[in-house]
């Protein structure tokens, strides 16, 4: 490989890492080119899975900034899933391929600039979606949201049915309503001088 075209290689690389979300680096030593592009479709827009030399990659690696623990992971046939969207669609996607094809042997990867070893990307897969996590918060929203309704709406109804029911036991205890209402006038009455 000329020297123009390694350092065109280590551009691109350099870009993939900058603009993606993430990326999950494999090993796929043993895999067939039918085998790799079936990952490739099942992969679809969520990450682009691409076969990359190491040596390039890790000074790629350097010039994006990444951390020294994924450099190190950077041994054997190595290839990069670049991921665009969803980190847990490219993580699952990864990982159920890996178990019908045991020759894919997710290494690690990093995820928004930090390394995270196998044992992560596969608990990241097992993770819900975005949207389905996203649609259980919102529905976790919803729902406090309606018990404030719930909550404020009761507030008035039950100063109401408070009020009600003193006025039922003055009625009953023989007070009336008006009662206190006369008895200033009535003292006022009392107050004036006798003629």
């Amino acid at each position: 490989m000329a020297k123009a075209e390694k350092a065109a290689a280590i551009a691109e690389l350099k870009q993939e890492f900058e603009s993606s979300s993430g990326a999950v680096l494999t090993e796929y030593r043993g895999l067939t080119v039918a085998q790799l592009k079936e990952l490739r479709t099942n992969l679809g827009e969520t990450a682009r899975f691409a076969v990359v030399k190491n040596t390039l990659t890790r000074r790629a690696a350097d010039e994006a900034g990444l951390d020294e623990q994924f450099r190190e992971l950077l041994e054997g046939p190595s290839a990069i899933a670049f991921v665009r969207g969803d980190v847990v669609e490219a993580a699952k996607g990864l990982r159920d391929f890996a178990k019908t094809n045991p020759l894919l042997v997710i290494k690690g990867g990093f995820i928004d600039g930090r390394s995270m070893d196998a044992s992560e990307i596969t608990r990241l897969a097992d993770l819900e979606s975005r949207e389905v996590l996203l649609a259980k918060l919102a529905g976790a929203m919803k729902g406090s949201m309606a018990n404030a309704a719930a909550l404020f709406n009761a507030l008035p109804t039950q100063a109401a049915q408070l009020a009600e029911a003193l006025r039922a036991k003055r009625e009953a205890a023989g007070e009336t309503a008006e009662a206190p209402a006369d008895a200033p006038a009535a003292e006022a009455a009392d107050e004036a001088p006798a003629e």
